[in-house]
């Protein structure tokens, strides 16, 4: 398993945006996601609670703008109902969500289970898609911070290939 601490022993520093809606299995995603950072000496800055899995974008943004934060987990199930709404719902928020990594140069965890499950694949979803959510953050930022430490005017011409893993 995975530290969160780099050799220089940088913690890494994650905010967490957790769904209200479908609390009942949000909730243990979110015991799960913090018992897994804490294993992978990660710390927790921020949990943030949304309404819903639509609304995680805004506490997003506001995360990833802030210096003590690395990365930013979200945690939601989005479960079929009887319409496309599932599919809307979380088609929009992973792309902005996306979208927000891309602009502001940190990790954003996709910790959304679904569209298209029942209420029990959400629960069979639980654990790995919450701990798998916060190893992919944790891991995104040591390697951010490792291709970030390679001085690229020292290679320049060497054919040298660096792996960053």
């Amino acid at each position: 398993m995975s530290k969160a601490n780099d050799d220089d022993g940088e913690a890494v520093r994650l905010g967490i945006v957790i769904a209200e809606f479908n609390s009942g299995i949000t909730s243990s995603m979110l015991e799960r996601a913090c018992n897994h950072a804490r294993e992978l000496d990660a710390e927790v800055k921020y949990i943030c609670y949304v309404p819903g899995t639509f609304d995680m974008p805004l506490f997003v943004a506001d995360l990833l703008s802030r210096d003590d934060v690395d990365a930013v987990v979200t945690l939601g199930a989005v479960i079929k109902g009887e319409t496309l709404h599932d599919e809307m719902v979380a088609f929009n928020a992973s792309r902005l969500i996306a979208d927000l990594a891309l602009r502001h140069g940190k990790p954003v965890a996709l910790g959304i289970s679904g569209p298209g499950m029942s209420y029990e694949q959400a629960v069979d979803r639980i654990n790995p898609v919450s701990t798998r959510a916060v190893s992919a953050a944790v891991n995104m930022v040591k390697r951010l911070r490792m291709l970030k430490s390679i001085d690229s005017n020292s290679r320049e011409g060497t054919g040298t290939v660096v792996v960053v893993r």
